[in-house]
């Protein structure tokens, strides 16, 4: 999304953004009011700067950011209202440059903050309290939409294009020795791999550093009547106003050196005794994942360097003890293989099968081939050699995707489910149309084409704890008429199939049949 302002607004709006930085703030704390829900805001900032020195006396203030811009603007003043001068720019404290004593901090914020608030209403416009009581305040009944903002490959290529691919405008280095940033060329990463949720150091947090980045090089540039970014809060953290910038349908493959293709093994900086290792190595596709995640963090979360340079087979300090196994297998984890692709599932093209798959279920040995493949004989896979690419490449080619079923002969086209028929008439199931319509879903699915290794696992979303089989046994092969008392995990043959049909449709949003729908399935018997 792309806005386009005078200066001077721009001026104005910056005025009072850095109030959410001062020293500590929280973007948090407020309450929606009883019996309702209140509109929400982007820029509800909490004023706690006083934290730093201790508990706080009083509750700390509630500070709406584009209100008290939209009363800058309108007095045609700037950001100097509000900030000093400092290195070529505006401090990001309030009215200073660094903290004093308490007393002189608090003497800051009510000096100045009630001083305009009188001054404003003594003009005659609408002005902010002066009273203690109606600024700390311990409930606010105003909820907040803020959402935390990142680049994502798309806003990532636009500024790039932008900036003429001059990667020096954003990434930086520091320099230990001559205690200076410069430019590190190839080895540019994401701003949060430096600068963290809180400030550590010599690096400032990660909020400090963006709003101090971005909103300065947004206001320069709408200083040159060129088309730039927001600096209001809702502009950039508020979910609606986030959902309107524009996308790039096909962005360019970022050039970052990086692989097309990987043989992941255990050998790396972490792990560098490959007697150790056990497992084959994974041939890993790394341009076609690129695709997949909406930024490099989405598997980088530390840093762009590979896995095993944290993650060991032990675990190690780097990595905080979580092993090379765990990174990768990790469900839960957005960052792991096994966590992206469980998140994958979710999709409903694929969750009428896969919600009803227990996530806790002892894996099949078997399904570990699938990633872990053999390398060719007498070959060096994993010895870190410029041929494991080589290999990596093979392999991958070597993979047969399977993205069929059985002969179209060998599937009912229906199966009538009639051992429950009391009181309604037996279940017609269209048994072919739900095979084939599950296959159309996932045709140009790679994960599903890959990980689908028979002809015969689309069948297993319902003959779910069964082989591969042109002929699977039936439902009442396992669930039995009378419920099992001694088997409680096993539901008797009724449940099993509504559990089953019923949590299909609602996971794949079916809407008809309705699930309370009896009939909708089997007609009453008159």
């Amino acid at each position: 999304m792309i806005h386009k302002r005078t200066l001077r607004r721009w001026f104005a709006i910056i005025t009072l953004a850095s109030l959410f930085l001062i020293n500590s703030v929280a973007v948090y704390a407020v309450t929606a009011p009883k019996g309702g829900k209140a509109a929400g805001r982007a820029d509800i900032i909490t004023i706690d700067t006083m934290k730093s020195f201790g508990n706080l006396q009083r509750p700390a203030v509630v500070f709406y950011h584009e209100k008290h811009s939209a009363a800058v603007e309108k007095k045609s003043k700037d950001c100097t209202v509000c900030h000093l001068s400092e290195n070529d720019g505006l401090s990001l404290k309030y009215m200073r440059q660094k903290d004093e004593a308490p007393e002189a901090v608090m003497n800051i914020y009510h000096s100045n903050c009630i001083a305009c608030h009188k001054e404003t209403a003594a003009a005659g416009d609408k002005s902010g309290p002066v009273e203690c009581g109606e600024c700390h305040k311990e409930k606010i009944e105003l909820s907040s939409t803020w959402k935390s903002m990142g680049f994502d490959h798309s806003l990532h290529y636009r500024h790039s294009k932008a900036q003429e691919e001059k990667c020096d405008v954003c990434h930086h280095a520091y320099n230990k020795t001559t205690k200076k940033l410069f430019y590190d060329k190839g080895k540019e990463g994401t701003c949060r791999y430096c600068h963290k949720e809180k400030t550590e150091e010599n690096r400032i947090a990660g909020q400090f550093a963006a709003h101090m980045a971005c909103i300065d090089c947004h206001r320069k540039t709408q200083a040159q009547n060129k088309t730039a970014g927001p600096v209001t809060c809702s502009g950039c953290h508020d979910p609606a106003e986030q959902e309107l910038i524009e996308k790039v349908d096909r962005v360019p493959r970022m050039k970052r050196n990086q692989p097309d293709v990987v043989l992941l093994t255990a050998v790396g900086k972490a792990q560098k005794n490959p007697n150790l290792i056990r497992m084959n190595p994974v041939p890993f596709d790394h341009r076609a994942h690129e695709k997949y995640g909406n930024s490099c963090r989405a598997c980088h979360h530390a840093d762009l360097n590979a896995c095993v340079s944290c993650h060991s087979l032990t675990g190690s300090k780097e990595s905080e003890n979580v092993k090379l196994e765990q990174a990768m297998h990790q469900l839960g984890a957005e960052s792991s293989c096994m966590g992206c692709h469980s998140q994958a599932q979710t999709d409903t093209r694929c969750a009428g099968c896969h919600s009803s798959v227990p996530k806790n279920r002892m894996q099949n040995p078997n399904d570990c081939g699938t990633c872990h493949v053999p390398g060719p004989a007498g070959g060096t896979a994993g010895s870190g050699k410029s041929d494991d690419t080589v290999i990596a490449a093979a392999l991958l080619k070597s993979r047969t995707p399977v993205a069929d079923t059985y002969a179209e002969e060998d599937i009912p086209e229906k199966v009538v489910i009639k051992s429950l028929a009391y009181e309604y008439e037996p279940v017609e199931l269209p048994h072919r149309k739900i095979i084939y319509t599950l296959l159309n879903n996932i045709k140009d699915n790679k994960l599903a084409s890959y990980f689908h290794r028979e002809n015969g696992t689309i069948c297993q979303g319902c003959h779910h704890n069964s082989p591969t089989a042109k002929k699977p046994p039936s439902c009442s092969s396992c669930h039995g008429i009378p419920f099992d008392e001694n088997n409680i995990l096993r539901p008797g043959l009724k449940g099993a199939y509504h559990r089953q049909c019923m949590e299909c449709h609602d996971a794949m949003g079916i809407e008809k049949p309705v699930a309370t729908d009896c009939t909708g399935c089997h007609r009453k018997k008159v």
